[in-house]
């Protein structure tokens, strides 16, 4: 069925950081389209053999970003994918971080390089002095595949054996984990960022200066214009509205940087469950959300929401495992009901509101994820999606340990310093990390 939108004018850029609560509304937000086709991914046991299915019959081009890219088996079977690829001549590039990946790019440079792959380092960590560099706590941690602009592969999971710990070694269960394949106009985004992330990578520099410095050379205007074209990220900014109803299925593709969209992740979390009716089911293995996150979760459980939260169980940091805990007793005392998930390592990060809204992606309910690294989230408006997603958080519930409000303890001293502990090193850290503001 064709399909006619509208765009509206984007608001002019705020400073989000300082914003009132009753102008969260000019915040960037999700731009929707119709006609998607989605499938949910569980883990890397489905995410890698369709991944590779589509890397073996590309033509034409393949676009990849990963925080981490390890060398067990199982990745390095993506890794001889794309250098099959790029030696019948697709045209392969691939950006990864330069922390997440630190230990295994010696071997991947050397293997990807030679059969031909662009690879791309973000924010390297070649010498001890990179550590002094601005903005370097700022990673990439978005997991993101494009091939030939036809399909896409968004979601949390990196590449990676699902039964492999970079700290804690080899384990017999998978980690719960979850990505989507994506097919239709929401795939254009996704290539967008991807393109765009690889090139920022490339030149070496924060975006912005290099454009700045680029507009002050001599090359021509139209040089430019070009450059600018080709590293423009998807706006997410502006309304779409249709003349007719869209085909299913609705979704979009929203990103949080350190450029325009600094928020916007965070933003259609906190819309949707400021709106939920039904249920809130959300999952994050990192824990830890700022005022107004806390607050939508609060008032959702008040108002008779069911407000469910999968958390760590199997611990894999104390610390942030530490900073969820901290923030019990003020959710649960609002009717929030807490799962720890405890055979495997959780590293998803997807959340259903109601029955039409879902979300897979890279961002953690954390400070790092919402305010200094580099995400991907896809959501989802269609009611059998949200279904699907909604039974794997059933399972979920069930095989976890539900936290009893009633064994709680009354707050104490102890628990008073630990979340002090908590907030102080959380702003330290930010402080060191260049964002500033409340959280």
């Amino acid at each position: 069925m064709p399909q006619s939108t509208r765009t509206l004018v984007p608001p002019a850029p705020v400073d989000e950081r300082a914003l009132p609560e009753q102008f969260w509304h000019l915040l960037p937000r999700a731009v929707f389209s119709g006609g998607n086709q989605l499938r949910l991914l569980r883990g890397g046991e489905a995410l890698f053999p369709a991944m590779l299915d589509a890397i073996r019959e590309a033509r034409h081009e393949i676009w990849l970003a990963s925080y981490i890219f390890n060398d067990d088996p199982t990745a390095l079977a993506i890794a001889r994918a794309l250098g099959d690829a790029a030696r019948r001549g697709v045209q392969v590039k691939v950006v990864l971080d330069g922390f997440g990946c630190n230990a295994t790019l010696p071997v991947l440079q050397q293997m990807l390089c030679e059969s031909g792959v662009f690879v791309a380092v973000f924010r390297p960590l070649h010498r001890w002095w990179n550590w002094l560099q601005p903005g370097q706590l700022r990673r990439l941690h978005q997991k993101m595949c494009v091939v030939d602009g036809d399909v896409a592969f968004v979601g949390g999971i990196n590449l990676i054996d699902d039964r492999y710990d970079l700290t804690h070694g080899w384990g017999d269960t998978p980690r719960l984990d979850f990505a989507v394949e994506l097919r239709g106009p929401t795939v254009g985004p996704v290539e967008q960022a991807t393109r765009a992330l690889w090139m920022r990578a490339q030149l070496g520099r924060d975006l912005r200066e290099e454009v700045a410095a680029l507009a002050r050379s001599a090359e021509p205007l139209a040089r430019v214009r070009r450059l600018l074209r080709r590293l423009r990220m998807p706006r997410g900014s502006g309304l779409q509205a249709s003349a007719g109803p869209l085909p299913p299925m609705l979704a979009a593709f929203v990103l949080r940087d350190n450029l325009r969209q600094r928020r916007t992740i965070e933003r259609s979390y906190i819309d949707a469950i400021r709106s939920a009716e039904r249920r809130v089911y959300l999952a994050s293995p990192y824990f830890y959300p700022g005022s107004a996150f806390r607050r939508a979760l609060r008032r959702a459980a008040r108002r008779g929401v069911k407000v469910h939260l999968l958390l760590q169980g199997k611990i894999d940091y104390r610390f942030a495992a530490l900073a969820a805990r901290v923030m019990y007793d003020e959710l649960l005392a609002s009717g929030v009901r807490i799962f720890e998930y405890t055979p495997a390592f959780l590293h998803a990060k997807v959340a259903v509101i109601d029955d039409d809204w879902a979300t897979v992606g890279s961002s953690n309910i954390d400070p790092l994820s919402l305010l200094m690294n580099l995400e991907a989230n896809v959501i989802v408006s269609d009611a059998r999606f949200s279904a699907e997603l909604a039974q794997q958080f059933d399972e979920a519930f069930a095989q976890s340990i539900e936290i009893d409000r009633g064994l709680k303890a009354p707050r104490s001293l102890a628990g008073v310093l630990r979340r002090g502990l908590v907030a102080w090193c959380a702003y330290v850290y930010l402080r060191i990390a260049g964002t500033t503001g409340r959280y």
